[in-house]
């Protein structure tokens, strides 16, 4: 018999669901456009929506997962949003005072065919967009982060926390450096 997901360890989820990377697809960004799509439908009014993550940086080999940055506006309930997002099929994977991440496309037997990461806080500085931003105008960069992850990947690839930290450093210093540039250009 198999387990729910929600019965599993940490451990026991990461080995159903390691880390993968593939090379870029093009259709990353029209299922970002159809999922943010229906998700518009259910957000509150002037509620900002990205496509962030690797998926959304051109060119470069990425976890076949679409990151949603899903910002709104201060005067909204993190927890009342994240609940109407859950009913559109997304299980409530973490929740902080800032952030709710939900996911959608993962199941008993692994991954869907899509997968999708929604990021929910309120608007913010937007370092996510910022960064992957950043390597879009600068593709040299971006070749160094998939590198970068192509290097990780395989040592990480049963511990997704591992896999984060390990890139942390320089997804920082490329955040910084695109908040620079922003200032710079205003």
């Amino acid at each position: 018999m198999n387990k729910r997901l929600s019965e599993m360890t940490l451990e026991e989820l990461w080995q159903l669901f390691p880390i993968v990377l593939t090379e870029h697809n093009e259709c990353w960004q029209l299922w970002y456009e159809k999922e943010a799509s229906e998700l518009a439908k259910i957000l509150p009014k002037e509620t900002e929506i990205y496509h962030i993550g690797s998926t959304a940086i051109a060119g470069i080999w990425a976890k076949p997962i679409i990151d949603i940055l899903v910002e709104a506006p201060d005067s909204c309930d993190l927890h009342n949003i994240a609940k109407e997002i859950s009913e559109y099929g997304y299980i409530i994977m973490y929740v902080s005072d800032k952030r709710i991440s939900l996911n959608k496309g993962y199941t008993e037997k692994g991954f869907a065919e899509k997968v999708f990461h929604v990021h929910l806080q309120h608007k913010s500085e937007k370092d996510e967009v910022l960064f992957k931003d950043y390597l879009n105008v600068h593709p040299s960069v971006a070749k160094d982060y998939e590198s970068l992850k192509l290097k990780l990947w395989k040592q990480f690839e049963h511990n997704r926390d591992a896999y984060t930290e390990a890139k942390s450093d320089f997804v920082l210093k490329y955040t910084a450096l695109a908040k620079a540039e922003e200032h710079r250009s205003e």
